[in-house]
């Protein structure tokens, strides 16, 4: 009998490691879905995927290729927060040097300089990511549709009271059609750092947006093995459901 484990081993293109950052504390609405759609789509382009784990006092793996993280809320930030600062230079030089990431909401906050809570209480963030966020007593609640150019339109669910400024020293994933996004002012939703996407959508964010996946797996695929061999993927269903999903109240 044949081992297909060992065929699938022989015929992939190469291993790529995903590490999910905090899913013990930083998984709410649905965030651990980006890690499985990582997977499955990973091996649907023909390579390998590794499914890693960080929460904290763990080691910090070695080799990531590419790195996921959640959203939780302000009790939650409050629980990782002194583990995230002492690996703070270890994620900025993996973000600086173009590690491919995605991080939601509560950690994108903190992938920030700081986040300061409706009473008033400061989280520090790891400055990987020139932004800011104050709690407030307003809720930016509801679907979201963001138009970006590098992904056409990216769709999710946002429920935060948090209100973001980016700095000078990143962009904005895209400019909201529906929803508010970072804040209620500026019309903008996310950030783009490098390789980094940032964003406040959960829902999860993958499942309704592979183009952002597969932006991850190719920037990772060409910095590890030098090119990218995409796979053929039938995507219908996917578009069927953005289409709903688009069509959707706010």
């Amino acid at each position: 009998m044949t081992d297909q484990s060992a065929v699938r081993e022989s015929t992939s293109k190469g291993t790529l490691r995903v590490l999910q950052l905090y899913p013990r504390d930083m998984n709410i609405y649905g965030d651990w879905g980006n890690a499985l759609v990582m997977q499955r789509r990973i091996s649907w382009h023909g390579y390998t995927p590794e499914l890693l784990e960080y929460n904290v006092g763990d080691p910090f793996p070695a080799d990531v290729d590419i790195i996921v993280g959640g959203g939780g809320q302000d009790s939650g930030q409050l629980v990782i927060q002194a583990d995230l600062l002492e690996r703070a230079q270890e994620l900025k030089t993996l973000a600086d040097g173009g590690t491919p990431m995605l991080v939601i909401c509560g950690l994108y906050q903190l992938f920030g300089h700081r986040f300061v809570t409706r009473t008033g209480s400061e989280i520090k963030g790891i400055g990987v990511l020139d932004v800011e966020t104050h709690g407030t007593d307003e809720r930016l609640i509801g679907n979201v549709v963001v138009a970006t150019d590098e992904f056409g339109d990216v769709l999710g669910y946002e429920n935060h009271s948090g209100q973001t400024t980016l700095g000078s020293g990143v962009a904005p994933l895209g400019t909201t059609t529906k929803g508010m996004g970072n804040n209620s002012t500026d019309g903008h939703e996310g950030v783009r750092y490098r390789n980094v996407v940032a964003s406040y959508l959960h829902g999860s964010l993958l499942p309704k947006n592979p183009a952002v996946a597969d932006f991850l797996i190719k920037t990772a695929a060409t910095r590890k093995f030098g090119s990218y061999s995409p796979g053929s993927l039938d995507d219908r269903y996917v578009a069927k459901a953005r289409e709903l999903a688009a069509r959707r109240p706010r």
